[in-house]
């Protein structure tokens, strides 16, 4: 039997469901999402991100969520980033 992910069946999105989405919409991103069911916040850190405008970066995020943001979502704010730019950020 296969089990629905609950956002699927009416229940709230989890974080790290979100998290496995964005996962595999950008295949090399490392995803760090914290929310409580309803307003998440994510960071995304992606090699694909690099030569890319930061609305490209968005609109990649957004393409992997697909439709998720029309329902399942309510909310969610996030930052992206290449390696090197998180390596920034974190030192």
């Amino acid at each position: 039997m296969i089990r629905l992910p609950d956002f699927l069946t009416g229940g709230d999105m989890q974080a790290d469901e979100l998290k496995k989405i964005i996962e595999a919409g950008i295949p090399s991103a490392q995803v760090m999402v914290q929310g409580d069911g309803d307003h998440f916040e994510a960071t995304i850190v992606s090699d694909a991100f690099a030569g890319k405008s930061m609305v490209q970066q968005h609109q990649m995020v957004y393409a992997a969520l697909g439709d998720l943001m029309q329902g399942a979502v309510h909310a969610l704010s996030f930052r992206t980033f290449t390696p090197q730019e998180w390596g920034k950020q974190i030192q």
